[in-house]
């Protein structure tokens, strides 16, 4: 039985290992416990067995699985990126669900996609370059891709868009009276940031280019460096709106360094709502974007596309929220 095997390949019980596929509690184990599972359970390419259980029952025709790939488009493990890791998972219960396997995962570092053909269909996780998607395409017509904005590609896709994540950051930092806002983050191609600039431009405030750090994997030498000039009093913000909850999390780990030095209290928020967001000190206010309701919907329209159920190319675009929790403060200086 898999999951006797899975329970004996990471050295815990058959309960536990049935309770984290199922997803019946996210308490049930440990957040190292469940990665080790969901690994033993993607060495085996583990599924519910389903066509043992049909024939059981009666004369049942034995349904075929769906086998997946799954692309990860923007980065080259799942450690690289909490967002992405999670969403992964989502994938991967909600794959579970649907009785549908993983045939392979291909990363954003690896130069061709293998075994594409193979595959009933394909889900792509991330923003995806024109030549990637034009490969995948050619070579699986079955294709829904689930990213944090719309791409405006023509394949089905599952979004909720960035700008839209930003302006609302912005607009609950506007209501605590902040205007000195600095933005840590990647700058190219990027919807948050297009939305921290508009939001300034819409409320007349200057643009300070001192306060925008760009930057994909060096956020805290980044923020460093901008926390060193407002401590200088080379230059000064009152808060910090970060692209994501990683970058806000190291922010939130030097501001905690550098307490003793700072007067007033610096607003920090960000956009994702990962776990890790709930265990920081203070507990980081976000932009929750709704990745398991993502998950879910990017595998129902693949799975309907597999089966022929529609052929236009859909688009559907979750609403972001905003979880305020004790990051931000009211803004004693104008």
């Amino acid at each position: 039985m898999s999951l006797k095997k899975i329970a004996s390949m990471v050295g815990t019980s058959v309960s536990t290992v049935s309770r984290v596929l199922n997803n019946t509690s996210s308490t049930c184990a440990s957040k190292e416990l469940q990665d080790k599972i969901w690994a033993a359970a993607r060495q085996i390419n583990y599924h519910p067995n389903e066509n043992a259980r049909s024939l059981k029952k009666s004369s049942e025709p034995v349904k075929i699985l769906p086998n997946i790939s799954i692309v990860l488009a923007r980065i080259s493990s799942l450690e690289e990126d909490p967002f992405f890791s999670e969403l992964f998972r989502d994938l991967e219960i909600e794959l579970l669900k649907q009785n549908a396997s993983i045939n392979n995962v291909i990363y954003a570092n690896e130069s061709h996609c293998e075994n594409i053909t193979r595959s009933d269909g394909v889900l792509i996780l991330g923003r995806c370059s024109h030549k990637l998607l034009e490969n995948i395409s050619r070579q699986n017509r079955n294709v829904v891709g689930i990213w944090r904005n719309p791409m405006n590609f023509n394949v089905d896709e599952v979004v909720c868009d960035g700008k839209k994540a930003a302006e609302m950051a912005m607009k609950y930092l506007f209501s605590l009276g902040h205007q000195r806002i600095a933005y840590i983050g990647d700058c190219s191609f990027e919807r948050r940031y297009v939305g921290y600039c508009d939001m300034l431009i819409r409320n007349d405030i200057p643009m300070d280019y001192e306060l925008i750090k760009q930057t994909k994997g060096d956020a805290e030498t980044a923020f460093s460096e901008l926390l060193e000039k407002k401590l200088a009093k080379e230059t000064d913000f009152t808060a910090v709106f970060c692209a994501n909850d990683n970058t806000a999390i190291h922010v939130l780990e030097l501001l905690k360094a550098k307490k003793r030095q700072i007067k007033q209290p610096i607003s920090v928020i960000s956009i994702d709502n990962i776990e890790a967001a709930q265990n920081t000190q203070p507990y980081l206010t976000t932009i929750h974007i709704p990745h398991q309701e993502m998950a879910h919907m990017a595998v129902a329209l693949l799975l309907d596309r597999i089966s022929k159920e529609h052929k236009e190319v859909v688009r559907i675009e979750f609403p972001c929220r905003i979880m305020e929790r004790n990051s931000c403060y009211q803004c004693s200086t104008n």
